[in-house]
């Protein structure tokens, strides 16, 4: 039996949802790639079809087409020859669980672990899939879903089997199974857009408060952008702000009045990986490739979903908040729950805001919950019912529709609920909300 193809090993494996979504962390990627020699490949899950065209009429699926080119010339000048398009659709909304639908998530899971396997990567590098207030799309996060998903399916000798069976005939025809290996990666680490979107709250839980930090703060290894990288003798931003320029159809521009200016402020922040899990111990802080073995891992099961101990009437949250809570302990991870310790997200000034919640009933008899919203002053509740009858054994998904304060300073403000049957309170949610001028999230 032959060895894996070693063209196509990678020591680190970068999936991310839109072809430019690397930027963010080009500088680190140039240093691993030119500076550390280390093997990076990229996986590119939708072709950004529904993003706009800055320099072209190209749109849609040609412009998928040309935003697939622009990253292979990106990816080239940091080094990276290895690069994979899933081709799905681009989903623009704050809802993974949109995004995953759209994409047909079992198929994108399936080729995931296909290019797991064949690249052998010792770590997986992705989006935070955490729904923050900030930059928020709900394709970076999904591919975040998937990375993970994949991580922890790649080494398991039942997930997509037909992988792992042996070619009928390597070198003839009608070859209906793959004849790849299972691979165990060591090491996940995330990336986000939202350090410094919004400023740090503290928030008060009812017997105590406490601090949600920015993000990047003590939650992984962090590496200087103004530093100079010894093979190219330029800093590692100017290399990001270089590989920017060819991303003309999208922020292009920025690369090119930077490498025109001279000026690359706009690109020296840190890259700051927030660290997701190891296999092989090591500091949370610690450089990304420290207690890494060259020769790989044993496969190393994860907990999997178990559901929750059930409780006659109970009132929380609705996807995709519910979704993630239930996810991050399904997958080991969670460490990442305790990023966001209270459901976040930002609105304009005016915007009406849909809130997910949901009533259960595990109960044998039918019930009458009541829900009632404490709002902060100035905002508006068009929620059409307060009172919902939920049936023994099922769910009642609901949604609260509320409309943000019009006026007054930017900053964070608290909503909460709380339900109740029979004159007994049966949960409560709290929502905290950025308020302000943050147009532009994908909505």
């Amino acid at each position: 039996m032959l060895p894996p193809d070693a063209r196509y090993k990678a020591d680190v494996l970068v999936v991310v949802a839109h072809e430019d979504d690397e930027v963010m962390i080009a500088g680190y990627l140039a240093k691993l790639a030119q500076d550390d020699h280390k093997k990076i490949a990229v996986v590119y899950v939708t072709n950004g079809d529904a993003g706009g065209n800055a320099v072209g009429n190209e749109a849609g699926a040609a412009l998928g087409q040309l935003r697939q080119m622009e990253a292979r010339r990106a990816l080239g000048k940091l080094g990276i020859e290895n690069a994979w398009f899933l081709n799905q659709h681009d989903t623009p909304n704050q809802n993974v669980l949109f995004s995953l639908d759209h994409w047909d998530h079992g198929h994108v899971l399936g080729t995931l672990v296909r290019l797991v396997r064949i690249t052998r990567p010792n770590v997986v590098l992705t989006w935070l899939p955490v729904p923050v207030a900030g930059e928020n799309h709900a394709d970076h996060q999904a591919s975040g879903v998937v990375a993970i998903e994949a991580f922890d399916a790649a080494g398991d000798e039942t997930k997509f089997p037909e992988q792992l069976s042996p070619a009928k005939d390597r070198t003839g025809m009608a070859n209906l199974t793959e004849g790849l290996l299972p691979w165990q990666p060591q090491k996940l680490y995330f990336f986000s857009d939202a350090f410094e979107v919004f400023t740090p709250y503290w928030y008060d839980t009812g017997e105590l408060s406490h601090y949600r930090k920015n993000l990047g703060d003590g939650t992984g290894p962090s590496y200087d952008m103004k530093a100079i990288s010894p093979a190219r003798h330029i800093s590692y931003a100017q290399i990001e702000a270089d590989e920017q320029t060819c991303y003309m159809t999208q922020e292009g521009q920025l690369g090119v009045d930077a490498m025109q200016a001279k000026n690359f402020e706009h690109f020296e922040y840190p890259v700051r990986l927030i660290f997701g899990k190891s296999l092989v111990g090591g500091l949370v802080t610690a450089d990304v490739f420290e207690g890494v073995k060259p020769n790989g891992v044993a496969f190393r099961r994860v907990r999997g979903y178990e559901p929750a101990q059930e409780k006659e009437l109970e009132f929380e949250i609705g996807d995709p908040w519910r979704f993630y809570s239930l996810f991050w302990q399904a997958h080991d991870l969670d460490r990442i729950a305790g990023l966001i310790p209270v459901p976040e997200m930002a609105a304009d000034y005016g915007e009406r805001l849909n809130i997910p919640l949901q009533a259960c009933n595990d109960s044998a008899n039918n019930a009458m919950v009541d829900v009632s919203a404490t709002l902060p002053s100035g905002w508006g509740d068009n929620t059409q019912f307060k009172r919902y009858s939920v049936r023994a054994g099922e769910c009642y998904p609901l949604t609260a529709k509320i409309t943000a304060r019009n006026s007054g300073n930017e900053g964070w403000e608290e909503l909460t609920w709380s339900a109740s049957a029979d004159g007994r309170k049966v949960g409560g949610v709290t929502v905290r909300v950025f308020v302000g001028k943050v147009g532009g999230l994908p909505r």
